[in-house]
């Protein structure tokens, strides 16, 4: 197992490294089941740049605060609880993908649960937990470049992002990605269940007061419905190679 770049990235707060020039950054938001974890891991790989999952760093929280008994409600414990997160990605060298520390143990597996991903979205809303977050995000943009995935990477973390891209794909297509990589994990849920519970974190996602999901002005749009991971990469790399967005939203 060797570190990313051969430096582990632990996301700590960086209080001078953050201020100097900033190396570039493609931002890929939103929802879940739309592919913008592969399509980041892909393009980072394609490009030589580092990677940031945010949605990781939320999943850790969650599994923090229930591991410390810790309510997904209790906005100032987790406020402190997020500042404090002691964790590291390492990338795997037998098999893609990373491994992801919490309190130097090996939680891969136990952030992609469905606890997890439920309270990680419910924590989410919080304004103090997304500012407890925010520094340890745009620590993670360093040379030669980073492609940083989530909800409001090109929005809040990273609104000078040099290229936006926002991916979209329909419910049940999206119900149907998340079920087959949950029965790969060895988890088997009911479809319509999952459906129901992908569609009411969609609802908490854009409702929240603070970082609402939902595209930056200047993102482009890709649906990936009817998209395979190959294709939506093209697209993309076709885009970041051109550099031809301009100012306004494109969809392609």
């Amino acid at each position: 197992m060797a570190s990313l770049e051969g430096q582990p990235l632990t996301g700590k707060s960086c209080a001078q490294g953050c201020r100097r020039q900033l190396p570039p950054v493609i931002t890929i938001d939103g929802p879940s089941g739309v592919g913008k974890g592969t399509i980041s891991r892909l393009l980072a790989e394609k490009l030589g740049w580092r990677v940031l999952n945010s949605g990781t760093l939320y999943r850790l929280l969650a599994l923090a605060a229930i591991r410390q008994r810790v309510s997904p409600d209790d906005e100032v414990a987790l406020f402190t609880l997020g500042q404090r997160l002691d964790c590291e990605f390492l990338r795997r060298e037998d098999k893609d993908g990373e491994c992801v520390l919490l309190n130097g143990r090996d939680v891969t597996m136990e952030i992609h649960s469905e606890v997890c991903g439920g309270n990680a979205s419910r924590l989410a809303r919080l304004p103090k937990v997304r500012e407890a977050l925010l520094n340890r995000q745009r620590c993670f943009r360093t040379p030669p470049g980073l492609v940083a995935d989530g909800r409001d990477m090109g929005t809040r973390v990273f609104p000078d992002a040099d290229l936006k891209i926002f991916l979209t794909a329909n419910p049940n297509e999206r119900t149907r990605r998340r079920h087959k990589q949950l029965k790969a994990q060895g988890t088997d849920v009911n479809l319509a269940s999952l459906l129901t519970e992908i569609n009411e974190r969609d609802r908490r996602d854009r409702e929240r007061a603070v970082s609402p999901l939902g595209p930056a002005d200047d993102a482009v749009l890709i649906d990936t419905t009817d998209l395979a991971v190959d294709a939506v990469l093209g697209r993309v790399m076709g885009i970041a190679m051109a550099g031809s967005v301009g100012g306004r939203r494109v969809v392609v």
